[in-house]
């Protein structure tokens, strides 16, 4: 009798997980797939799955499983797919008989090779340009959905976007009255057609009231100037901009703004400015995360009492820490005139093997039954049924009167917004990829020295030789990010880079150390 209880129990504790285990997901037997590469967070990913599965079934008849890849932000998606299609390619062109030699490798997804008029008269590296982009190679990935314009339009010229045809669909979605091809200087879609703006976004300050309370601050910040303050010194939460493609587009925000209020002719002060805005940010800051979205939160928490990022994150956790009078101690602001108002992009995959399904999302996306999910409230009629996503839709429809009881940021028209800052692609844009080195030398592999200097001048009350010593930021000057790092960056010579890394890391810590020291002396 013992021996049955005894296997009777075995059996129980055995049984027990399968019997309280969860409903299997229907989801995961589907007839159909689709499979997205996105830096979207659970709670978007959650949202867009269960609504365009319910469409899908209603219009097909068939169900259907999203597959979502995340590999992290933008620019780790960014060098994911070309390390993807790298391996892809090299597979499509040795399989044709045809050699991998440095001249296909350097030319194959180079968007400043183009092939001749005929195939006859291309020279190898025009081959390879002309056979990755007439092939259907691809990765086993449809749709690239979300992250910043700059990486969706450096993918699209190298060839791993596709053209889809929601555009030959639905042409009214793409006039002024609803989806506009550019806004204050910021293109929303790619005139091909390769990606398209999906939802819009801005930049900007979050802050924590407690902390403010905390360090005796009545003011709270409103602009970008208020990163500097030596009040916040250790309490700014910053992203690596080498991570996250919408961290890099924040600080671009910071040199566009001071290029501007510095005048077109002297751009290279509006740089400096913008520059020595960031160093002495950087110098309050805890750290650079690798995740933009993990700054809001530890804002929230009180890690730290100010830091930067982008709108949907900072709304999205102010609303998730909000108590149930809806009060938040979280509080999002973007500095007026200091950010545009850029897009979200979805965009097509070279080689999407679920092609159909594919379409079918990016129209559903785009539509205003997909539109009506980043910034309606839950449970409002074709709203979100768990998260209130907090993001801002890019078609100008769902910001009629007729839409406002049921959004979430019924105040918020970034359409009004936009016409405060006005984008200088020009200025700025090529060097993006700089700007991010630039951050990375002068303020994160020298941060200790740069945090020991700026300590050192608070307590000194900034004087003259060592604030001016601080701010010397001749090294990477608007001349030398032109001449010389944007092509040392374009150059396929890795070792190269390295070297100039390691060179301008080793002339920023140098800088500090001297800094401090003149702080120290009181010069």
């Amino acid at each position: 009798m013992r021996n049955l209880l005894a296997i009777g129990l075995v059996v129980a504790v055995l049984a027990l997980p399968f019997l309280l285990r969860p409903k299997q997901n229907l989801l995961a037997d589907a007839e159909d797939t689709l499979v997205l590469i996105s830096p979207h967070n659970e709670s978007i990913r959650y949202e867009f799955t269960r609504a365009f599965a319910e469409k899908y079934r209603k219009d097909t008849g068939r169900t259907v499983r999203l597959d979502w890849r995340t590999p992290g932000g933008g620019s780790e998606i960014a060098r994911y797919l070309k390390s993807e299609f790298y391996n892809a390619f090299e597979n499509y062109w040795r399989s044709r008989g045809n050699a991998w030699t440095p001249e296909v490798i350097g030319a194959f997804d180079n968007p400043k090779v183009t092939p001749a008029d005929s195939p006859a008269g291309d020279t190898p590296a025009q081959a390879a340009r002309r056979a990755f982009l007439d092939s259907g190679v691809g990765i086993g990935i449809d749709v690239m959905f979300g992250g910043g314009s700059f990486d969706f339009i450096q993918q699209a010229d190298a060839g791993r976007l596709v053209a889809g045809d929601v555009m030959r669909r639905h042409p009214e979605w793409f006039t002024e009255q609803s989806i506009p091809q550019s806004v204050s200087g910021e293109p929303f879609y790619d005139p091909k057609g390769r990606w398209i703006g999906a939802a819009l976004s801005s930049f900007g300050i979050c802050y924590n009231t407690d902390s403010l309370r905390r360090l005796g601050i009545a003011t709270p910040p409103s602009g970008w100037e208020d990163l500097a303050n030596p009040v916040y010194f250790n309490e700014v939460a910053l992203t690596d901009p080498s991570k996250s493609g919408s961290a890099a587009k924040a600080f671009e925000m910071i040199l566009q703004q001071k290029m501007q209020q510095a005048g077109e002719e002297p751009l290279g002060e509006g740089w400096a400015a913008g520059l020595n805005l960031i160093q002495a940010a950087a110098a309050n800051a805890r750290y650079f995360t690798d995740a933009a979205g993990r700054a809001p939160m530890d804002v929230a928490a009180g890690d730290a009492a100010i830091g930067m990022c982008i709108d949907f994150y900072g709304r999205f956790q102010s609303e998730f820490v909000a108590g149930p009078d809806g009060a938040s101690r979280l509080v999002y602001v973007t500095p007026s005139g200091g950010s545009s108002v850029g897009v979200d992009p979805i965009a097509l995959i070279r080689g999407a093997p679920n092609r159909e399904v594919a379409e079918k999302f990016i129209d559903f996306v785009l539509s205003i039954e997909g539109q009506k999910l980043w910034n309606f409230r839950v449970g409002t009629p074709g709203g979100p049924t768990k998260y209130a996503l907090r993001r801002l839709p890019i078609r100008k429809e769902l910001y009629a009167p007729a839409f406002t009881a049921f959004r979430s940021d019924p105040t918020v028209f970034p359409y009004e917004d936009a016409k405060l800052f006005t984008y200088h692609a020009a200025w700025t844009a090529p060097l993006f990829r700089v700007i991010g080195l630039v951050i990375r030398v002068m303020c994160q592999d020298s941060h200790d020295e740069l945090a020991a200097a700026w300590k050192a001048l608070i307590a000194a009350g900034f004087p003259p030789c060592a604030t001016a010593r601080f701010y010397d930021v001749s090294a990477v000057s608007y001349a030398l990010a032109r001449e010389k790092l944007r092509p040392a960056l374009a150059s396929p010579d890795r070792i190269a880079e390295v070297a100039l890394t390691r060179e301008l890391t080793d002339a920023f810590r140098r800088q500090y150390r001297e800094a401090e020291q003149l702080a120290r002396e009181g010069k």
